[in-house]
Formats: structure tokens, sequence, C-alpha cells
């Protein structure tokens, strides 16, 4: 049994992962939220975190199936679970020469767990988040005009859980504004996936964004981390045209040294990615063209 539910793990861990998940570069408070259960206020722990986590919903509570009906309400048609493991400790036939009671061993076991949004009838029973609602952050109009003047721009869906781009369906998912550090970070972290979307063979079509499926290159595989140095130079040089680098270079540089070390054998990756990155960003701000040249810029008289 434990096999199984080690796979059921991994499968689960492998397919967020596919979707472009990449859970160290987080930076709004909204998802520091431990996610926890709603009847026993207990907060989940180990992989359950993760797993939860990366479902994309506001809310920190989930409840089981039958926990849903306990409180009056009910799971809604079609919704899909997440798996929560947790550890049994099964007797065996054989007795500790110690105690004389038979030893114990650990089986790994998973219920399924839906978030309180995918519910009816349990919201008088979530309790009111505390702290408003969330930062309030400085407009940056020059950011705001880039973001709503991009090309064939994707839907860009607020109110998620996680900041995701999806290729399949081709839209953005961002936290709210107010869950981030600052309007900075909000941005550097849209333009991040802003150009992950030109990669999507209806703009750019690059190798590692949308492959036969639709969907990601396989996590950790080159195309894959090639495509998120792609995504975190683009925003950088998007930053870099806004004025606002010098507040989100840090995170930045960090992010891009992570990907960096998985791929140091590769000596014309900077180079490569440098260059897609700029076309990327050049995509957005609306000066690419396909012969490489500058088309003039839109906003060039907005600066």
């Amino acid at each position: 049994m434990s096999d199984a539910v080690f796979q059921v793990v991994t499968d689960r861990v492998l397919a967020l992962l596919k979707q472009g998940t990449v859970p160290w570069h987080k930076p709004w408070h909204g998802g520091e939220q431990m996610p926890r259960n709603l009847v026993s206020r207990k907060a989940y722990r180990g992989v359950n975190v993760f797993l939860l986590h990366a479902m994309a919903y506001e809310s920190q509570y989930w409840v089981t199936y039958k926990q849903a009906q306990g409180l009056g309400g009910n799971v809604r048609k079609g919704e899909k679970a997440c798996p929560v493991v947790f550890w049994k400790w099964l007797d065996t036939d054989k007795l500790d020469p110690k105690t004389g009671k038979p030893e114990q061993v650990p089986m790994l076991r998973y219920y399924s767990a839906f978030n309180v949004a995918q519910c009816e009838g349990v919201a008088q029973h979530v309790p009111a988040v505390p702290g408003g609602n969330g930062n309030a952050h400085k407009p940056i109009p020059e950011a705001e005009a880039i973001v709503a003047k991009m090309p064939k721009r994707p839907d860009i869906r607020h109110g998620q859980g996680r900041a995701f781009y999806s290729p399949s369906a081709d839209f953005v998912g961002m936290p709210d504004k107010g869950a981030f550090e600052s309007a900075e970070t909000y941005f550097d972290t849209l333009f991040h996936e802003l150009s992950h979307a030109t990669g999507h063979p209806s703009r750019l079509g690059r190798k590692g964004v949308s492959g036969e499926d639709g969907e990601w290159s396989s996590f950790g595989s080159k195309p894959y981390a090639r495509e998120e140095l792609v995504a975190e130079m683009g925003a950088a040089y998007l930053c870099g045209h806004v004025g606002i680098v010098e507040r989100t270079i840090d995170q930045s540089a960090a992010y891009i040294a992570s990907w960096l070390q998985r791929l140091s054998d590769d000596h014309k990756l900077v180079v490569n990615a440098a260059a897609q990155a700029q076309k990327a960003a050049d995509f957005i701000l609306a000066t690419f063209t396909p012969d490489g040249a500058q088309a003039p810029s839109t906003t060039e008289g907005e600066r």
C-alpha cells in the first residue's frame, strides 16, 4: 500500500511541476498561510503543505467529503480532490522483546481533501482572514501601460493562490495585488509569467513552453530550466524599462542563479537565454519584429 501512495504523491507533484509551479519563487504574503483542516484547525505538514498550496486556492482551510457533510454542506459536483498523506502505525506478528507488545511498522496512507472554495454550505464555519484587503501599493503607471498594451495578451486571472502560466489554457494566474510585498514585486512576478506566455505557439512559439501536448517540458529538464531563465531575464528587462529593476534585481539574481546551477555544463546558456528573453520583452513591449529589427516603441512618448 505504501508504494502505491508514494506513487500517488509522486504523480501529483510531477503534474504540478509540469504546469510551471516553482514553489520557491513566491514574493507575496498570502501564500504563506499554512494550509489547515477546517474542523481540527491543525496545520498540515510535510509534502501536504506543497500539495495544498499548489492547488492555488486563496483559503487555507480544507475538509474531507465527510467533514463537509458534517458541517451541513457538501462538495460541489465535479470538483477534484487533493491527496493528503499521513503515516499510520500497524501492529505486526512479531513481539517486541522489551515490552512484549506487537512491533509496529509505519504505513503511508492518504485521503482526499477539498478546499472550502470547492464546497457549498460551509462558508459560515470559515474564520475571517485578519489583515483587511492586504497591502496598499503605489501605482506604477508605466508598468500598467505595458501590461495593457501587450499584443495578443493572455487572460490574467487574479485571486489565485500562486503565480503561474498555463500553456494549455493560455492564461496567467496571479494572487491579488494586495497579497504582494510591493507593487514592484507584483509587476516583476507578472512580467515573469507574461514572458512565459510569449512562448505560446500563437506568439513566439518558444521550445520549452508548449510541446505537442500543449504543456510544459518536464520539470528540471534543460528546456524547462532554460525557459525559467528566459522568463526571469525577460522580467528583469521589463523592470529595467519601467525603472524598478533596482528594487527587484536581488530576487531575480538569486532565482536565476538557482537555475544556472542546473545547467552549468551549457556554456551557451546565458547568451541564448538572454537573446530569447530580449525577444520576449520586445514582444510584450510591442517592439518585436520577426527579422530581428527594432520596431518603433509604442510607449516612447509616454515614458
